[in-house]
């Protein structure tokens, strides 16, 4: 089992996220679980992809923090 970072955006009625180790692997939802749930869907897909195209399986190397900062 690997552990991907994956960035969630809010947009105009919706939510938005990417996997920044796996490029194209995207999805929506209309609440912040919802698009969490899809992507879980979404790396599983993205992943049998690479394995059945014998594609090597990108090892996930992002980390992502919020940082605090006084404007």
């Amino acid at each position: 089992m690997a552990e991907y970072t994956i960035i969630i955006e809010r947009a105009e009625g919706n939510y938005s996220a990417y996997c920044p180790d796996l490029p194209g692997c995207i999805a929506t939802g209309s609440t912040v679980e919802e698009t969490i749930q899809r992507m879980k869907e979404a790396i599983k897909f993205h992943l049998e992809g690479l394995k059945e195209g014998e594609i090597a399986i990108p090892e996930p190397s992002t980390k992502a923090v919020s940082i605090e900062v006084t404007a």
